[in-house]
């Protein structure tokens, strides 16, 4: 059967390519796949015990048994009701357009109603001091200690990052009550200082909108396929732990 495997972020560069075309027998794993590719790409070998892994985009157990046609995606450690309104219940989206403090008003303005008492927005931004290395990066940080970050790059798997953050918003909505939410997040080069995400979270009562917006940014950073490097003047480091397949309180190892 025939197999398709996308690479991103530092897995990308280690192989040189974003995509490999396999060729498995029946009854092979995810596993298997894994084992292929760096059959042909040993420079990943190292980062097994932090990636996770998607079939069809989806997060799936390494054991997961494929079918011919399948699309398997290597996940390297990531950066981390109805209402009786027009405006849309959600805005959920990647841009890589820039966006400054305005969209807050913005999305506010998209989702918020006269029923709301509470608007909560969040604004992440480039900061100029380096995040924690993901795994196998620790010598390259190592070589730019000292310097500051120019600029970052955020690269994601565009169709199951939305998936993934469509989930939170559901979860957000069981967990809360709140069904008002945006996350807009970055894709592409980032100038220090420049924002990266947009949080907004519209509801009735405060607690419920500030649990929302928190949820919705912790949430995202530790599960959705969105990668990001630390761009410096010689050279660049991947940051982020290994990626979440599910709720924090609900969490196993992959």
């Amino acid at each position: 059967m025939r197999i398709r495997v996308r690479l991103f972020a530092i897995q990308r560069e280690l192989a040189g390519t974003r995509e490999v075309a396999l060729e498995l027998p029946a009854g092979a794993t995810i596993e298997d796949t894994w084992a292929a590719v760096v059959g042909q790409h040993p420079a990943l070998a190292p980062g097994r015990a932090y990636v996770r892994f998607a079939r069809n985009s989806a997060y799936a157990p390494p054991e997961t048994t494929l079918a011919d046609g399948d699309e398997v995606a290597f996940i390297p450690p990531v950066s981390g009701g109805s209402s009786d309104s027009s405006a849309p219940v959600r805005v959920l989206e990647l841009r890589e357009e820039p966006f400054g403090t305005g969209i807050l008003e913005e999305l506010a303005a998209r989702l918020a109603t006269p029923a709301d008492g509470a608007v909560v927005g969040f604004l992440g931004v480039t900061r100029s001091s380096p995040g924690t290395p993901a795994p196998g990066q620790e010598a390259a940080a190592a070589s730019h200690a000292g310097r500051t970050v120019e600029a970052l790059e955020y690269e994601a798997h565009p169709t199951m990052a939305l998936a993934t953050i469509e989930a939170i918003a559901d979860e957000i909505r069981q967990r809360f009550g709140v069904e008002r939410l945006a996350i807009v997040h970055r894709v592409g080069e980032v100038p220090l200082g420049e924002a990266s995400v947009a949080i907004v979270a519209c509801a009735p009562h405060r607690d419920a909108a500030f649990d929302a917006a928190r949820y919705a940014i912790d949430e995202t950073k530790a599960r959705a396929p969105i990668w990001k490097a630390e761009h410096f003047t010689d050279g660049k480091v991947w940051i982020g732990e290994p990626a979440r397949s599910s709720p924090k309180s609900e969490a196993t190892p992959s």
